[in-house]
């Protein structure tokens, strides 16, 4: 009786497996090189609103304690300077901007951001808005559009 070489058997399992091999690493060279590794860049997550954004609050007053519902941040574009208005108050600069709304969202800070520019704004203006009210912590974020422009 011949008895079977076990060397011989060896040698056939390493020729069977090394197709295999390849193949799993042909596999493993696709994926990683069709793999994304840079950071997803999405659209602005906000939403329109059909609200022009007026309140009837007299803008010498400050903003009340808990009687608003919605922030309603206004862009004005002036002699080439952009002018804003949170809640019919009148700020001169994005700092000021920034710090009251600091100080909105100290008081509601699920309160919804609504952010109305002039057509003739310029984009610069209303997406530092928009980061400024993301920054600060609002998550309801908005843009109100002109019914017309619909």
């Amino acid at each position: 009786m011949r008895r079977p070489n076990l060397f011989q058997r060896e040698s056939q399992m390493d020729s069977t497996m090394t197709p295999m091999i390849d193949v799993v690493f042909l596999l493993l060279v696709f994926f990683v090189w069709t793999a994304s590794f840079q950071i997803i860049e999405y659209m602005l997550p906000s939403s329109l609103s059909s609200q022009l954004g007026a309140n009837s609050t007299d803008a010498s007053e400050p903003l009340p304690e808990e009687d608003f519902e919605k922030v309603i941040v206004r862009i004005t574009w002036d002699a080439g300077t952009p002018r804003f208005t949170l809640n019919e108050v009148e700020l001169n600069s994005l700092t000021q901007v920034m710090d009251r709304l600091t100080s909105v969202f100290q008081v509601k800070n699920d309160a919804p951001v609504i952010i109305h520019p002039d057509s003739e704004v310029p984009l610069d203006p209303v997406i530092k808005i928009f980061d400024a009210a993301k920054n600060v912590g609002f998550e309801k974020v908005s843009f109100a559009v002109n019914k017309s422009s619909l």
